[in-house]
């Protein structure tokens, strides 16, 4: 069947952990013209579980299995990333149009396969860089496209989390933190949301420079990364992100600085200060209940063929060059 000639998405969804317990899973029910009516987890216990508490018709235990279940006519992926690919390639193949997580997989040349496959099958494909459609980065994006900062100069971005060693750094267990299954620990799964933040509000990077190190030695990932950009318009980003700081010196903050003035906030926060002169002004968001339902409801739109795509793999791969070159 046609992707456009869909009138409601049944989802299923391949990889029902903590991701999907509310920011994510909740929302495919909420949004108009979608439900979710499978869900997929290895652990069989666990996938009922999630049924159960969710109000899910059907659970498996076999990605492939709900893949082809006729019921299903989209498949959202929450695994980790190491799975991204096969799962997608196979949903694709079946005719099911794909809401990947981010980062889109573990390299940008596992995703230009995905893409590649998107393009051959012509089978939907988006990427759940879900910040897009959230109204505060929609917000700052109409206040630089306004000009109200006048011509931007730079961009400076700064992560700063303290070791997590009581949790994840010391369990060697945790996939985040497997460069096998994640790509660059931590990194890769924070900076995907701040880089293709950039991305999204200045276009493309036209040249890249980076460096990363274990600097800690509590899991085989980079712990701490540094990373220049040049983007279109001449804009100079520079971005630091460090996993192992001291408790108390977390940060989370982008500057944007412009001729007439700055932007800041945060990315995983909700509060933007505007600086104009000897003007300061400071605006605050509500976050959804569930995150990712602004972004939910463009891609059931556009799976419905009534909008556009609110992130597609030319866009993700747009980022995941960029960390890959931090990172190589």
């Amino acid at each position: 069947m046609n992707n456009d000639a869909r009138q409601s998405i049944a989802w299923g969804i391949i990889g029902c952990g903590n991701v999907t317990e509310l920011k994510s899973g909740p929302a495919f029910n909420k949004v108009p013209n979608s439900s979710l009516v499978a869900v997929m987890r290895r652990d069989s216990e666990k996938v009922k579980d999630y049924a159960e508490r969710h109000g899910v018709p059907k659970c498996y235990t076999d990605a492939s299995a709900l893949i082809n279940d006729p019921a299903v006519n989209a498949i959202y992926i929450a695994t980790p990333p190491k799975y991204h690919e096969a799962y997608t390639i196979e949903a694709l193949r079946a005719g099911k149009p794909v809401y990947v997580e981010k980062p889109m997989s573990v390299n940008t040349a596992s995703c230009l396969r995905m893409q590649a496959v998107a393009e051959e099958t012509g089978v939907k494909l988006c990427v759940a860089h879900y910040r897009r459609a959230l109204p505060m980065f929609n917000r700052i994006k109409q206040l630089l496209e306004e000009g109200v900062i006048g011509k931007i100069r730079t961009v400076n971005l700064t992560m700063l989390q303290p070791d997590q060693s009581s949790t994840i750094a010391h369990t060697g267990t945790n996939w985040r933190v497997d460069p096998e299954i994640a790509g660059a620990g931590l990194f890769f799964d924070l900076a995907p949301h701040q880089l293709d933040l950039m991305i999204y509000f200045f276009s493309k990077a036209m040249e890249t420079h980076g460096l990363s190190a274990n600097q800690a030695g509590f899991y085989k990932a980079e712990d701490v990364v540094t990373g220049i950009m040049r983007l279109e318009n001449n804009i100079l980003f520079n971005g630091q992100w460090c996993f192992t700081v001291a408790e108390g010196m977390e940060e989370d903050m982008v500057e944007i600085n412009g001729s007439a003035g700055k932007i800041s906030f945060p990315v995983f926060g909700y509060e933007v200060t505007i600086q104009t002169g000897n003007e300061k002004k400071v605006l605050t968001f509500e976050p959804p209940a569930h995150i990712q339902q602004p972004m939910i409801t463009k891609v059931v739109r556009y799976f419905l063929g009534k909008g556009d795509n609110p992130c597609s793999a030319a866009d993700a791969i747009l980022s995941m060059t960029v960390m890959d070159s931090f990172v190589k």
